[in-house]
């Protein structure tokens, strides 16, 4: 069986989709179709825009999420399963045909804006912990005084953790007394999935409850329960708690394989998650997608 995972905040990079663009006609209206919507020309900041330019969180998430539905809508073949990475779940919806491609791009816009403002509440930031067991991570968060929650599991040896500032710092050099081989603070807006990130549940959840969701034509696995779905309700219900919950990627994908995934494409402007999936399982065949 085949599986389509999709990236999240962090795949960008100067020159994304300019190939796209170019060589299919599809993909040009798409990418047209995307301006209209967003009602600037986000292909321009896309295409020869500035890595700052890029990082702003109203231009990264759309054009992650444009990249990405527009590639796996022009690729040759389609997927018996999808999941994405945080806000990959959204363009995994559109692949699977939950969504159509104009109200996906409008969550996600949706999505930006209400995490943007709920950064600017207070000073927070992500880290990445390497080569710690997350049964050590997850008991210093819970016995932790101040907000730090484990946020994404990438990998067994890799977690990131989301929180306040101060008590992410703190965090980093305790962990690293107790044997964590790498820590690295990331540079992201602010605490995404961690309780900070509270207050945008009820702007997408608005935003979502208007929007119409169909059947997926294939299972979508999502990040909140790392299990396939095709009940739109649940799907809706995972989105929003996914705010403030963790994305549980390797548990997700070793789901996936005992499901009877063979083949893993990433359709994204990079291949981070096909670096990911090499640490979880090298035997899984997992490569990038192409036109």
């Amino acid at each position: 069986m085949k599986a389509f995972i999709f990236p999240g905040q962090g795949s960008q990079f100067s020159g994304m989709g300019h190939d796209l663009y170019k060589s299919s006609e599809k993909a040009k209206n798409l990418f047209e179709l995307a301006n209209k919507i967003l009602e600037f020309n986000i292909c321009d900041i896309m295409f020869d825009g500035s890595e700052e330019e890029l990082k702003q969180t109203n231009v990264t998430q759309p054009a992650i999420f444009i990249h990405s539905t527009i590639l796996s809508s022009c690729m040759n073949t389609s997927a018996d399963m999808v999941a994405g990475h945080s806000l990959g779940e959204f363009s995994a919806l559109v692949a699977a045909q939950a969504i159509s491609f104009e109200d996906g791009l409008k969550l996600v816009v949706k999505r930006a804006d209400a995490m943007h403002q709920a950064c600017q509440t207070s000073d927070s930031t992500m880290a990445a912990i390497i080569g710690l067991d997350a049964s050590i991570i997850e008991k210093y968060c819970q016995n932790s005084k101040g907000i730090v929650v484990p946020a994404n599991y990438n990998s067994k040896t890799q977690i990131v953790i989301s929180g306040d500032r101060k008590t992410i710092e703190t965090t980093c050099q305790d962990l690293s007394q107790l044997g964590a081989k790498k820590t690295i603070i990331l540079q992201v807006g602010g605490a995404f999935h961690s309780p900070i990130m509270a207050p945008a549940k009820k702007t997408l959840q608005a935003a979502i409850d208007n929007t119409e969701f169909k059947k997926p034509t294939c299972p979508i696995y999502q990040n909140v329960s790392t299990k396939p779905s095709i009940d739109q309700e649940i799907v809706k219900s995972n989105l929003i708690e996914q705010l403030t919950a963790p994305v549980k990627w390797y548990q997700t994908i070793e789901n996936m394989i005992n499901d009877g995934a063979l083949k893993f494409i990433e359709v994204g402007p990079r291949n981070v998650l096909t670096g990911l999936n090499r640490r979880i399982n090298r035997d899984i065949e997992s490569i990038k997608g192409i036109l």
